[in-house]
């Protein structure tokens, strides 16, 4: 499966980072980062934990009106959830309120699970 770098050089979000920073301290499995999960299309899934099959989106910008809660990519990110499902991919979308030890442990073991 092919894997890409960051699509650009800024680092990753202060939300991604959080969660990132949240799923080491609990000792999560290793996660791919920016994963390209469909063939056909260039989506890149924040997170990816592989062996469970299972992507993790951070969705920031909700208060602000960001990419995520205008109308134009509200639909484009249900065609890609929706493509992720039908590939076989389960997908975990967290806001900033979900970036927490408690949720984050449970994402860990739910992934361990499987």
């Amino acid at each position: 499966m092919p894997r890409l770098r960051h699509r650009d050089p800024k680092p990753p979000s202060r939300l991604e980072a959080r969660f990132l920073r949240i799923w080491q301290a609990i000792g999560g499995p290793a996660l791919e980062r920016e994963l390209l999960f469909h063939p056909g299309r260039r989506w890149r899934a924040d997170f990816a934990h592989l062996p469970s099959r299972t992507l993790i989106e951070i969705e920031g910008g909700i208060w602000l009106r960001g990419r995520h809660t205008r109308p134009q990519g509200f639909l484009a990110d249900i065609e890609k959830y929706l493509e992720a499902a039908l590939a076989g991919w389960r997908v975990l979308r967290l806001s900033e309120r979900e970036l927490t030890s408690a949720t984050v442990s449970r994402i860990v073991a739910f992934v361990a699970s499987t």
